[in-house]
């Protein structure tokens, strides 16, 4: 019997941290209603309990690429399996919102590992001629995590404990270090050199710095010493980042890459994605709950049918994607994300759900376009050598644009929840005295129109993304995509 293809071994290994990446993230959200009773704390704690994890992921992402290239990535993927496993027991064992947020925090830095370096394996193993079947393989846990998360962290939540939802990851990540240890290679770049010390501490302090400085404005005001003194050093740890890592000859975030042009066009799309899905979702599940009045369960199996809509899809996209390119694909996916937060502009209190429901299989058919191109074109002309440090920057990409993203539409949720308070209620006493039932319409009123100015900045997002797809060229991906044979002519 001939031997197991190797690379899907990895595939395999890989699956099992990214699906627990992946559903982590959404099992997550839609116990954020639920966890804000338990431990009594508002959206800006809330969104920390998500910011915090993306974060660490942020920090730790760019680390991992030399990490692994210097240590060994078997060595790296498991070491991030076992402490992403650990941190998932930490946060049901936590016993407020600050431990939950801390422990989010320990939890990021085995998943801030795992995906890149999953991934330059993966790339690895397989040869570009063969990167978009790579990418459909990366497309099951990006489609059955989110398709299971909901529906499994609602009925936990609902009618097991919330504890469970981080639980529930330990069975997976012990099969996962097991399945690693016994049949993944080591693989060591000689080329790694020494860690990038200021280049790490550069990238954490800022992006730390700016995501504080947008989760507190709403509260304490914009013009305040903490906000903006807290903005511009972070801002001012970004700058000196990059003048950093263009003149260290072994950065950690090899920023050089970008000379790429198919790797630059493929990361600044990738950033506004994550940030208009990401933030997006963010948004509706708690509009979902605390303006629907629906449990974790309904929420789960409204968010089923956009999971479902990208297994659809994802086929058809694999498909066209050798023959159509990158370019088109990529603008039709941001331009559908534009318009589904578009759509959420006409969705109230007592919108049909079968509309809502409408809106997120649009979702699902912008994911499916959107994961397989990118995933396949994005490392089409990087070398095997620079495959470990691309991957980190893809995938730092990735996670500082999620994080921004719910940062963003968080902070205009808030800042809008707090402007509209006092107009709801003068609507309140205008309309019958200020008698509770009309406080309570104004109200709803008033939160129902807070989203629809954050779901307007995520459609935003999404046009300004589908601009910047359109810069994509197809030519660059050429080594992904299918080319016809030279035709023979008989002398």
């Amino acid at each position: 019997m001939s031997r197991f293809p190797y690379r899907y071994i990895v595939a395999t290994a890989f699956l099992f941290g990214l699906f627990m990446d992946l559903m982590d993230l959404t099992i997550v959200n839609v116990a954020l209603p639920t966890l804000g009773r338990e431990f009594q704390i508002g959206h800006s704690t809330l969104e920390w309990i998500v910011t915090g994890y993306l974060l660490s992921l942020a920090v730790w992402i760019p680390a991992s690429g030399w990490i692994g290239d210097k240590v060994g990535t078997k060595k790296t993927f498991i070491f991030a399996l076992a402490a992403f496993c650990v941190g998932s027991a930490l946060c049901g064992f936590a016993q407020s919102g600050t431990q939950l947020v801390i422990f989010r925090i320990l939890q990021g830095v085995g998943g801030g590992m795992m995906t890149p370096v999953g991934t330059a394996m993966l790339f690895r193993a397989f040869p570009p001629a063969e990167r978009a079947r790579a990418a459909l393989i990366l497309t099951i846990p990006t489609v059955v995590a989110p398709a299971i998360g909901p529906v499994l962290g609602g009925y936990l939540v609902d009618y097991v404990n919330w504890r469970w939802i981080f639980f529930v990851n330990l069975p997976i990540g012990v099969v996962g270090l097991v399945f690693s240890a016994l049949f993944l290679e080591e693989h060591t770049e000689p080329t790694a050199g020494g860690f990038d010390l200021p280049g790490f501490a550069l990238s954490a302090s800022g992006l730390a710095l700016v995501l504080y400085s947008l989760s507190r404005g709403p509260e304490v005001g914009w013009g305040t010493l903490e906000v903006l003194g807290t903005g511009i050093v972070g801002v001012i740890a970004f700058v000196a980042l990059v003048w950093v890592e263009l003149h260290t000859p072994q950065p950690m975030l090899d920023l050089r890459l970008y000379k790429d042009r198919m790797f630059r066009a493929a990361n600044i799309v990738f950033f506004i994605a994550s940030a208009s899905l990401i933030g997006a979702f963010f948004l509706l599940t708690l509009f979902l709950q605390e303006l629907r009045g629906l449990s974790a369960i309904e929420t789960g199996l409204i968010l089923l049918p956009q999971a479902i809509t990208v297994v659809a899809f994802a086929q058809i996209s694999g498909r066209l994607y050798p023959k159509v390119g990158p370019r088109r694909l990529l603008a039709l996916a941001l331009a559908l994300f534009a318009a589904s937060s578009g759509f959420m502009l006409f969705v109230d209190a007592d919108t049909s759900i079968w509309w809502i429901i409408a809106i997120l299989c649009t979702r699902g058919v912008a994911m499916a376009f959107t994961f397989i191109p990118l995933q396949a074109a994005a490392f089409a002309t990087i070398s095997p050598a620079s495959t470990g440090r691309a991957s980190s920057l893809f995938n730092t990409d990735r996670q500082v644009g999620s994080s921004i993203g719910v940062a963003i539409l968080a902070t205009v949720l808030s800042q809008r929840l707090i402007e509209r308070a006092p107009q709801a209620a003068a609507a309140a006493v205008m309309a019958a005295g200020g008698t509770p039932v009309a406080a309570k319409a104004a109200a709803l009123h008033a939160s129902v129109l807070a989203f629809h100015d954050a779901f307007l900045a995520a459609f935003i997002l999404g046009l300004v993304g589908c601009a910047f797809a359109l810069l994509i060229h197809d030519e660059d991906a050429a080594p992904t995509l299918h080319r016809r044979a030279p035709v023979a002519v008989a002398e």
